[in-house]
């Protein structure tokens, strides 16, 4: 019986069908279909949708202003070989994020795309930028800046964070209604029957902390290029556009994250957000070749923070990039130098445990501190130094292989 009944588990990365569509065809286009990377918080943590053999659930979008249709397809379901044995409610579990509004009839969603010529991107258009593809030659995008208060935004803004259930990790909604948020949209334009239409690339939420006296810090919260526009560089074109702004503006004292894993960044968000900041920061004079020698200096932290609303912690990543981007590293003694650069600022933490551990001495019992003073052994903490060491410079290398392509 559980072997006949494992017959009716799925996988639901791969049963949940998503689509950009543009034109009536890519409706039956496997091509034009992408699988969620998470399904984990809709359907648990197994990502198994229970009942059903050949579960397709279709969640397809047109590309510019995402009305959806949402189909629930499936071969057989195991109520019409088991009795007592209930399936899975899938259609309820995706009803729970995907807004009211959408349609289940396939061909009521084809009618829906003779509207997208109508469809604008909201907001104020920030920045224009082009990307040339084999196939199409060159493709010209749009980053616009919208707030709650544009016509027609909220409804629009909840189909699109849909699309952060099935790709961040740990995603969450939003409560869009409060002011202090900033949404920042890529649209791309393209040509159907002579019209000029918008398709949805991707986009960045930024909140706005008040910061004691009179200034703002903007903190990025989630920034997703849903996966047809992935590889493409947008993710550098939307974070550069959004830093601009908002070193445009005088009230703002610098520029955060708060990414979705564990309250900090997310890994590919640090290499993106390095990529964009020392671009930016490589022109400043007090990041000039000849003074990276010199090591980290108030300059760099001022400059950075006065031009580009970048703090300290980021400006120091900046400046070893830039560093070891100067640096020839086959000179043993350039390299020590860089290296022992490097290692300071790592061995910041290690510090951290030797101070917290003279404190333990006065107050712990002996048994105690040797379970302690194990944990911070000095060799395991000069060979974990190291590790952390060529994991920082092998990302250095590649934000400086990036660079060089883009120059």
């Amino acid at each position: 019986m559980e072997k006949k009944l494992a017959e009716y588990k799925c996988d639901t990365n791969e049963a949940i069908c998503l689509k950009l569509v543009r034109f009536p065809e890519d409706v039956e286009d496997d091509g034009t279909t992408f699988h969620p990377e998470y399904s984990h918080q809709i359907f648990g943590d197994d990502e198994v949708a229970f009942g059903y053999k050949g579960l397709q659930i279709q969640l397809f979008y047109t590309a510019g202003n995402l009305s959806t249709l949402f189909k629930v397809k499936y071969s057989s379901k195991v109520t019409e070989t088991f009795d007592c044995v209930e399936p899975d409610d899938v259609e309820g579990k995706i009803r729970e994020i995907v807004p009211a509004g959408f349609t289940c009839n396939t061909d009521d969603f084809i009618s829906l795309l003779e509207k997208e010529a109508n469809f604008k991107p909201f907001g104020t258009l920030l920045h224009t930028y082009t990307v040339h593809s084999e196939e199409a030659g060159e493709l010209t995008y749009q980053i616009h800046k919208a707030d709650i208060t544009c016509p027609g935004f909220q409804e629009y803004h909840e189909r699109l964070q849909t699309f952060l259930m099935w790709f961040i990790e740990t995603a969450s909604f939003i409560d869009a209604d409060d002011d202090r948020w900033d949404f920042f949209l890529v649209f791309e334009k393209y040509n159907k029957d002579g019209e000029t239409l918008y398709a949805t690339v991707g986009y960045m939420t930024v909140y706005n902390y008040y910061v004691y006296p009179d200034k703002t810090r903007p903190r990025v919260s989630q920034m997703l290029i849903l996966p047809p526009f992935q590889g493409e560089g947008h993710g550098a074109q939307l974070l550069e556009a959004v830093h601009r702004f908002y070193c445009s503006l005088p009230k703002v004292q610098d520029i955060t994250a708060h990414f979705l894993v564990a309250e900090d960044p997310s890994e590919n968000y640090v290499k993106l957000r390095d990529y964009v900041l020392v671009k930016l920061c490589q022109g400043l004079p007090s990041f000039a070749v000849d003074k990276l020698p010199l090591g980290f200096s108030a300059d760099m932290i001022k400059e950075a923070q006065d031009k580009l609303k970048i703090n300290k912690k980021h400006a120091r990543r900046v400046y070893e990039i830039l560093r070891l981007r100067a640096t020839d590293m086959s000179d043993k003694e350039k390299a020590r130098e860089y290296r022992l650069e490097v290692k300071k600022r790592l061995f910041g933490p290690y510090r951290k445990n030797q101070r917290e551990l003279t404190k333990m001495r006065k107050c712990l019992r002996p048994e105690e501190l040797v379970s302690h003073m194990g944990q911070m052994d000095t060799q395991t903490q000069h060979e974990e130094l190291e590790k952390s060491y060529q994991v920082v410079v092998e990302d250095y290398r590649r934000i400086i292989e990036r660079l060089a392509t883009q120059a």
